[in-house]
């Protein structure tokens, strides 16, 4: 086992992987920005090593920077969170050439992944069913429109490289296809470098199911059921829970032993999810992320299991700790996304926590680096909690939400907690019969 991990990032994920390092008995080591210096994971950590300044390029996103930490701290491994370097295959391959362990899959799994179009083939010849679309990169406008004719519309042109919701346009007729491809390119070029697309038939009413996946990377694999994330504003995630409403054992123990059997093939070590638009009691491969989740916690909540230590765990070389006998389904488990932001145009509101209280009782957990008197720096996401709760049932759930929603209280900044207590007065909401465009229309309804 590891006597000593560097995290390589910032905010709740990186107090997240502090406390497991503490449990395990494992030492700390926080980086962080100029503008981090006085942020929870950096005071909890056993040391902590400023790599620079606030932009994340210069810092977060630094690689020289995090290795060179860990060689002057002895870090034997890199925990990297989510986002920042989690799936930078460039900074895995680092990692791995200066011979410290990245917790987490290899180089190679990252950039097979990581684009688009490799990641659909890959999945398609791994036997994981896919949305019908281009066979690869659609390189211009006349061969996008042959093939959207061919599937039939409305289609979706996608960034090969893309994530976020960035460089996806929806083109529902013929004559709405040259705006939407000319847009997904221009899009993709400005936003990752790449200006390549593909083209997907577009769902009309999907929800969005992703199945987590487990792998101790010789061989073995399980699944830990699916979330159901279809709650979603600009395809960004809100609202997450486990297990998804609409999914039945029969179709959760099909579709995970799929996705289960594919990452063992393949030798996948540490966590990852697969993502599928599901319609119609069919699943369609949309992308694999090759990393922790945001939302891992309603996983870790309805089995029993923390998903952060047990990467550790395998990345040292041990053997899983479960079996996929031992995975079964306990309760209910929602998470909400609590981001600075002001409503209704949700603008980024940073400033000084001024009063904080984190709601608490059984099945309460709040993942968060809030405390009084924190300044939240104007330069990151604007993510700065994360409430998740537990219950016997979905019902038992949501009253469970709307009641911790109720004892929460964060000061001096605005938040996205209003915006929760309206979605639970909503039947939709209450039923679990949204879809990935709900949210949408509801907010052009009560928040346009």
């Amino acid at each position: 086992m590891f006597d000593k991990i560097l995290i390589a990032n910032r905010g709740e994920i990186a107090l997240r992987v502090v406390r497991a390092c503490q449990e395990m008995g494992i030492k700390s080591v926080a980086v962080h920005s100029t503008a981090d210096s006085d942020a929870m994971h950096v005071r909890m950590a056993d040391e902590s090593i400023c790599i620079g300044p606030p932009p994340g390029t210069a810092s977060y996103l630094n690689t020289a920077a995090i290795i060179s930490a860990c060689e002057i701290t002895g870090a034997q491994a890199i925990h990297p969170g989510y986002g920042f370097l989690s799936e930078n295959a460039n900074f895995v391959q680092a990692v791995e050439d200066h011979e410290i362990t990245f917790i987490g899959p290899t180089a190679e799994h990252i950039r097979i992944m990581g684009d688009k179009i490799t990641a659909k083939e890959t999945a398609k010849n791994l036997g994981i069913p896919v949305v019908p679309g281009s066979e690869g990169g659609v390189p211009d406008l006349d061969t996008a429109a042959k093939v959207a004719e061919g599937m039939g519309f409305p289609v979706i042109i996608k960034a090969t490289a893309g994530g976020g919701g960035r460089g996806m346009k929806v083109a529902k007729t013929a004559k709405d296809l040259e705006v939407a491809f000319r847009t997904a390119r221009s899009e993709s070029k400005a936003a990752f470098g790449n200006d390549e697309v593909y083209i997907e038939k577009y769902l009309q009413k999907p929800r969005h199911i992703e199945v987590q996946v487990f792998g101790d990377g010789k061989g073995n694999a399980v699944h830990l059921g699916e979330r159901d994330c279809s709650l979603q504003r600009r395809h960004q995630k809100v609202f997450e829970e486990a297990p998804g409403p609409v999914i039945t054992p029969e179709m959760r123990a099909e579709i995970g032993g799929i996705c289960a059997d594919a990452v063992a093939k393949i030798n996948y070590i540490g966590a990852g999810t697969v993502e599928f638009l599901f319609e119609d009691g069919e699943f369609y491969f949309i992308e694999m992320n090759t990393r922790l989740q945001v939302e891992h916690p309603v996983t870790e909540a309805i089995f029993g299991v923390d998903l952060v230590r047990e990467q550790i765990r395998v990345a040292a070389g041990l053997p899983l700790e479960f079996s996929q006998d031992d995975l079964v389904v306990n309760g209910h488990s929602i998470e909400v996304r609590l981001n600075a932001e002001k409503l209704p145009n949700f603008t980024p509101s940073p400033g000084r926590i001024s009063q904080y209280h984190a709601p608490g009782g059984l099945g309460v957990r709040m993942d968060s680096a809030l405390y009084d008197g924190y300044s939240i720096p104007p330069y990151y996401d604007s993510l700065i909690g994360k409430l998740i709760v537990h219950g016997r049932d979905r019902p038992e759930a949501l009253a469970r939400l709307r009641r911790a929603l109720g004892e929460l209280i964060i000061d001096g900044i605005d938040t996205s907690v209003p915006l929760f207590a309206a979605l639970l007065d909503e039947q939709a909401v209450q039923d679990g019969s949204y879809d990935i465009h709900w949210m949408e229309k509801w907010l052009e309804t009560n928040l346009g």
